[in-house]
């Protein structure tokens, strides 16, 4: 099931998205407005909306969002760091999420900013000390993610708090997908149409089950928190103007435009 969130008429809900379309297009989808939330047993109220018709927002608004780098071994090498032995985590504030078709706003501060296609983990319900079997029983459902970088930030700061986290810097969406087999899927990320970045999750050093048992060893998840998976080799600068778009296999395409901060 594909479960987004999405505004009309001033009201937020959740819907199942069903209907096919082509890649990158709306065209043909329509949303059953959901009754309730779907961290919890929901059921489809068989009202529907065209897609068309609402604004797509963040399919969920976590918590937390705890990133981890350097999970694929040629974006390290493309960086000059080393691949790290245990999965290397950070935080993404929520307050740097953004959905389909928002602006990621150029920081300031920032000279040097880059795209970062990556599968993001959406959880499903709350979780603590996860044993590696079970760690796909947390997980609600997979989106797209652009862990949208300073570099240069990054570079000169111990800490990748402002390089990371400012606001705009975690576009995700443009839905959850609950029905995904996630161990080989393509990831590809383009700039104004041409192609910048194409890998696939199993080129992952650590699994998703590893970055959850990870994770859970020193802090509960809650239902709606992301989990960042790691991106593939080919990142690059991203320009006032461009638009950016993350595509991964059985999930759909997350397109933002960069805009001017003002």
């Amino acid at each position: 099931m594909r479960i987004a969130r999405f505004s009309i008429d001033g009201n937020v809900a959740f819907g199942a998205v069903e209907g096919d379309s082509p890649p990158g297009s709306t065209e043909g989808l329509v949303l059953d407005i959901i009754k309730g939330i779907p961290f919890a047993d929901f059921e489809l109220s068989g009202t529907k909306v065209p897609l068309s018709k609402v604004r797509l927002l963040p399919p969920v608004l976590p918590n937390k969002v705890v990133a981890f780098g350097r999970n694929y071994a040629a974006h390290a090498k493309e960086l000059g760091n080393e691949v790290p032995d245990s999965p290397y985590a950070f935080f993404k504030p929520s307050t740097s999420v953004i959905g389909p078709g928002d602006a990621i706003q150029y920081p300031s501060f920032s000279r040097e900013v880059h795209y970062e296609a990556e599968l993001a983990v959406v959880i499903g319900r709350m979780c603590r000390e996860v044993p590696r079997e079970r760690a796909r029983e947390v997980i609600l459902g997979y989106t797209c993610a652009n862990d949208v970088t300073a570099r240069d930030a990054q570079k000169s700061e111990k800490q990748w708090a402002r390089a990371k986290g400012f606001d705009t810097a975690c576009p995700l969406g443009p839905w959850v997908e609950t029905d995904l087999e996630p161990s080989d899927l393509t990831i590809q990320c383009t700039v104004n149409g041409q192609q910048r970045q194409l890998g696939r999750t199993s080129e992952m050093i650590h699994s998703i089950e590893d970055l959850i048992v990870n994770i859970t060893e020193a802090m509960t998840l809650l239902p709606g928190d992301v989990v960042l998976t790691g991106t593939p080799a080919g990142v690059g600068p991203l320009n006032v103007g461009d638009e950016v778009a993350v595509t991964i296999e059985g999930i759909g395409t997350l397109t933002n435009k960069v805009i001017k901060r003002g």
